[in-house]
Order: structure tokens, then sequence, then C-alpha cells
């Protein structure tokens, strides 16, 4: 019965089932060790020690070392919207809108949205990198062979910092988009300055501000919790430190996609 046709054709079938349930099984497995080390991230900030320094220094890699990358991809995009909202609106005449438009895409959306995929792709990738080079090379062995929290040590300090950068680099992104819609709508395009300034100030209130502020905070949590996560379990040496940066910045950059639009439907 060993070569018969019919367990030839029940294997057949039988094998892309089980290879199914095996990748259903190895993603939960991995949202559980996610969940586990951001829930062990985030428990970290209620106990000592408090790790002020290495958290500064984490503030100052993720937040302002991102800021030079913040400032011109936050001044072009806010420039080409303005550039292309002006000429839709010119043909029906409603060129004074394109201050509000802009004011209103840039705080909801834009400014949150571009600058979690900037850093995730910028520093995301990095504290994956690190701390997975740490794992292969067995320092996170040695921690815990010194009686250190290697979640306390190493987690929680990128985790924090992550969700103080993100809505301040949010709100830069915010305020120097906006200037460069200014700057290409009033000396480019020719509106006039009350025709930009008060759809602006009309439009763009702070429930705008808030709502792109709070996706922020969110966003920075998903970055430091899948960026800590794939280099905390990083295996396979070199190639496997490799595969961790790829996979954590592909992974943070779909779950903030995913996430803002659940965001943006529950905040409307």
């Amino acid at each position: 019965m060993t070569g018969s046709p019919i367990i030839a054709v029940i294997e057949a079938l039988g094998r892309p089932i089980v290879g199914a349930v095996r990748g259903v099984r190895g993603s939960v497995e991995e949202v559980g060790r996610a969940a586990r080390i951001g829930a062990l991230g985030f428990a970290n900030f209620f106990f000592r020690p408090l790790r002020l320094r290495l958290t500064l220094q984490q503030i100052d890699f993720i937040g302002v070392q991102s800021l030079p990358i913040i400032f011109l991809t936050a001044a072009f995009t806010g420039a080409v919207f303005a550039l292309q909202s002006y000429r839709a609106f010119k043909m029906f005449g409603a060129q004074g809108m394109v201050g509000g438009t802009v004011g209103v895409a840039l705080t909801r959306e834009l400014g949150p949205t571009l600058t979690g995929l900037l850093v995730a792709g910028r520093a995301g990738s990095a504290i994956a990198a690190e701390i997975g080079t740490m794992r292969v090379t067995e320092q996170i062995d040695a921690l815990d062979a010194m009686a250190v929290d290697p979640v306390n040590y190493l987690v929680k300090p990128r985790l924090l910092a992550a969700l103080i950068s993100l809505p301040m680099l949010t709100a830069v992104f915010d305020f120097v988009g906006i200037l460069g819609s200014y700057i290409v709508g009033v000396y480019v395009m020719h509106l006039s300055y009350p025709e930009f300034m008060v759809r602006l100030k009309d439009w763009v209130d702070w429930d705008d501000i808030w709502t792109g502020l709070f996706k922020a905070l969110v966003f920075g949590a998903i970055i430091g919790v899948v960026a800590c996560y794939k280099g905390y379990y990083t295996t396979g040496g070199a190639k496997g430190v490799g595969n961790a940066t790829t996979s954590s910045v592909v992974v943070a950059s779909v779950l903030i996609l995913v996430s803002n639009f659940f965001i943006a439907w529950a905040l409307p």
C-alpha cells in the first residue's frame, strides 16, 4: 500500500494543509513572543534601575539624529502636496483651499505616518541589528550571567525613547511640512498670505493635532516592540542579524500602515 495512488493523493492534499497549520502556529508563536517582549518592556517602566542615561542616549539616537531626514522629507512633502493641491483646486477656482487641505492632511495622516516609516527604516533597523548582534555573540547571555535583566537593560530604554521621540518628531514634521507648503503656495503659486492662512487656521484644530500625535505614540510603540523583539530572538549568526534587520523594517512598516487605518476609522 506504500505506493498506492490513494495514499499519494491524500499526501498531496494534506501537505499544503500541514504547511499552513505550521505557518499559523509559527505566526502565533511569534506574536506571543513579541507580546511578551512588549509587555515586559512596558512593565519595566515601573521597576528600578531607571536607566535614564541609556534612555537619553536612545532619545538622541532615535529622535535627534533623525531630525535631518525628517526636515528634508517634511519640507518636500508639504511642498509637493501644496503644488498638486493647487493644480487640482485651480480647475474649480478653489485655490484658497490649499492651506487647509495641506494642514489637515499633514497633521492627521502624512506627518505621523511618514515619520513612523522613516524612523522604522533608520532607527528600528539599527536597534534590531544591535540587539541581534548582542544575541548571536552571546552578550545577552553574559548579561543574564551577571544578574542583569536584559529586558530592563536593552528593551526598556529603546521602547521608552521611541515613545517619547515619535510624537516630537511628528510635531516637527507637521511644522516643517506646513512651512514648505506655505512657501510653495505663496511664493511659487502666488496665493495671497490671507488666502492661505485663513483656511489653514479655520480647518486645522487641536483635534487634528492630537490625533496625529496619538498615532505617533502608537507608531513609536510598534517600532520599539518590533525592533527589540526581532533583535532579541535573532538566531543564525551574521545572516540571522541581516534577516532580523530586514524583517524589523518590513513588519514595523506594515503594522504602521494597518494601525493607521484602524485609528483613523476609530477617531473621526
